[in-house]
């Protein structure tokens, strides 16, 4: 989220404060952990300011995907995601100031929906998002998603921010 705080993003996912945690296996060990005492029924989310941004992580999560909540949590800012799971489920979504402006799954990227579905076809084309015809010895969508969300915010995400960051974490209703 652009200029929006950690304490602002987990108020507008309705979610309630956890611990503060460093690095990502922590993150991953108490999002799993959150989720068997509770059923299921909340996901951790894990937070840090990287200005003007706030990178949100979810080790075991998609809400930053979910197009009736990031849109609507996207008001007066701008919200770039990205989402990948272990069987190669995928989702891209960038709303802004409520208005989905572009979402696609990064795996096939020629069906593109949203407002501007089509802005940024020619970044995406250069980063290497596969179209069309194009079969790509390695998938390396995922990779060009991120690629994709540092274009959007500038902001890289790395293996020391990552590992070296305390994160604001927070528990948030599963949807």
């Amino acid at each position: 989220m652009h200029n929006l705080a950690p304490s602002d993003l987990l108020h507008r996912l309705d979610g309630q404060d956890e611990p503060t945690l460093t690095g990502t296996g922590a993150l991953v060990e108490a999002a799993f952990d959150l989720s068997h005492r509770l059923d299921g029924k909340q996901q951790l989310v894990a937070m840090t300011t990287v200005e003007p941004w706030t990178l949100l992580i979810e080790p075991n999560g998609y809400l930053g995907v979910t197009e009736d909540l990031a849109p609507a949590a996207s008001a007066g800012t701008r919200w770039v995601s990205h989402f990948v799971d272990i069987n190669g489920l995928d989702a891209f979504l960038w709303a802004e100031d409520s208005v989905r402006r572009l979402w696609f799954e990064p795996m096939f990227p020629d069906e593109r929906w949203g407002t501007t579905p089509d802005e940024s076809l020619d970044v995406m084309h250069s980063i290497g998002f596969h179209f069309g015809d194009d079969s790509p010895e390695a998938d390396l969508s995922s990779l060009a998603a991120f690629a994709l969300a540092q274009h959007l915010t500038g902001v890289a995400v790395a293996p020391e921010l990552l590992e070296g960051t305390a994160f604001t974490c927070g528990s948030v209703e599963v949807r």
